[in-house]
Order: structure tokens, then sequence, then C-alpha cells
């Protein structure tokens, strides 16, 4: 399968994630957007590049294309962060709640037929990142993104974060879509 990155304009993409409002001009060319469920580690590792130990998501519950997502993370004591962060005392970094949320994101746009092969997702900001509860081995972090602007290649999601319904981070991700063969080192 080949993608076509420009078979669509910037406003049909827009419009097929929910960025026009009903009744406007792209109003009408709304899609049916694919939704996923359940989806295992077999399954993640053919959307994402990521491996072990930089493998931030180990359930994916449900992606909507172009839309949102919804998965989780078991923080394990085998983590190789926990033994310096904090020895006797382990504490998920949250810059890697932020990856976590970031991977589902990136998800997110991979499952679109349009960038299903041949792209990766990269930073490109964060914004207004709040931590508000400790994540410890044993708990499991609920994560849940929406994306709210895409313009080819440059968009955004907001996250969430939680640990049994609390919230444990929160904030807005900006991301960039590149094509594989361009990311030069």
């Amino acid at each position: 399968m080949t993608s076509v990155v420009n078979e669509h304009s910037e406003d049909e993409r827009n419009a097929a994630i929910g960025l026009y409002k009903t009744g406007s001009k792209y109003g009408e060319q709304l899609t049916e957007a694919k939704v996923l469920r359940n989806l295992n580690i077999q399954a993640i590792e053919k959307l994402l590049v990521h491996r072990y130990p930089f493998m931030m998501i180990d359930r994916v519950v449900e992606i909507t294309s172009l839309q949102k997502g919804v998965g989780y993370k078991n923080i394990s004591i085998n983590e190789p962060q926990f033994q310096g962060h904090f020895p006797g005392l382990p504490i998920m970094p949250g810059v890697l709640q932020v990856e976590a949320a970031a991977q589902l994101a990136c998800m997110v746009i991979l499952t679109d037929p349009q960038y299903s092969e041949g792209y990766l997702g990269v930073f490109t900001g964060i914004d207004g990142i709040k931590f508000r509860r400790m994540v410890v081995p044993g708990d499991r972090l609920d994560i849940e993104v929406n994306l709210t602007k895409f313009r080819y290649p440059f968009g955004k999601f907001t996250f969430t974060c939680k640990v049994d319904g609390e919230l444990a981070s929160s904030g807005e991700i900006s991301f960039a879509m590149q094509k594989k063969e361009e990311v030069t080192l």
C-alpha cells in the first residue's frame, strides 16, 4: 500500500477531522472516521517505530483516526528509569508521561490510510503541561489524546493522563509528520 500525501486539500483534511462546522463549505464532505479498538502490543508495534525500553503504550483501547485515542501504560518496577528516578522512591518521570501521550497521538495520525506507511511523527512543542499526581510502579496510566488542529504537516493534540480516574498530567503537544526517508540526522 502506498500513501498519497496530497490526495486531499488542507481544507478537506481539516473537514475530515471536524475542524469545520456543519453546514460550512466543507461540512458535507465529512467522511466516516476509521475506528480501531483493543490493539495489543503486536498491533502497536506495526504502527510505531518505538521499541523497548522506549515503547510507552501497552494497549490501545480505541483510536478514531485523525480525531482521538485512548490507551494505557502499565507502570512496572522493572522499567529502567526507576534505577535512577529515584532509588528507593520510584516515580515515573513526567517527561515519560508526555512521551506516552505523544506515542498514542502519533498512532491517531498513523491509522489514517494517507499516513499509514512511511511516516514518522516528531515533536515540535509542548505547552501548558501540568503534573498533578505522582505515577508509581503498580499504577495503570490511562491516556487520552484529542486532535485539535492539523494542517499538514503540523498538528496539535490535547492530552490527559490519569491513574484510577485521578488526573496525573495534562497539556498540549505539537507535532509534525515527516516522511521517514526525509529524516536526516
